[in-house]
């Protein structure tokens, strides 16, 4: 990935997002490295979005395996179907929780968590790991998080996983 300076001042949710698409498109094409690419996703939308947490787990071995990440220490396994990414997994679509003590299972790994995003890199109908986002607000992610982030994991698919 190429050194990018994100200069993203405005304020509007959906112009942001289109502006790190336009920004990061780039730097993602031709990385070959799964554990690179992430690491550079994960600081470019902590950098950008002031995310509480923002990172990757992998499957491997039929669980979520934590991977690169931007923030505070996180779980470092998760099980098939449990917690907010494990569902993602297992359900194979974003789940956007605008609160997280009131999903069934959820996995605190931060008490300062208070909603969180999970979007699965799928190919062929199999997740290969999942993008999970977490806010200290309530309520903080909405369908256009979703709309963008589902974007930008399908670019980050196309470009590891092809």
């Amino acid at each position: 990935m190429s050194e990018v300076n994100f200069n993203i001042t405005t304020t509007d949710k959906v112009e942001r997002y289109q502006q790190f698409i336009k920004q990061i498109e780039p730097c993602i094409k031709g990385e070959k490295y799964e554990v690179s690419l992430f690491a550079n996703i994960s600081a470019a939308l902590k950098e950008v979005f002031d995310f509480f947490w923002v990172g990757f787990y992998m499957v491997r071995d039929n669980q979520l395996v934590l991977g690169p990440f931007q923030g505070s220490m996180a779980c470092s396994i998760i099980k098939y179907g449990k917690g907010v990414c494990g569902t993602a997994w297992k359900e194979r679509r974003t789940q956007v929780v605008v609160d997280v003590e009131l999903f069934p299972g959820h996995i605190a790994c931060s008490s300062l968590s208070r909603s969180e995003i999970v979007v699965p890199l799928t190919v062929n109908g199999e997740v290969k790991a999942v993008l999970d986002i977490d806010s200290d607000k309530l309520a903080f992610f909405d369908d256009i998080d979703r709309v963008y982030l589902e974007h930008l994991t399908d670019l980050i698919t196309k470009t590891i996983y092809r």
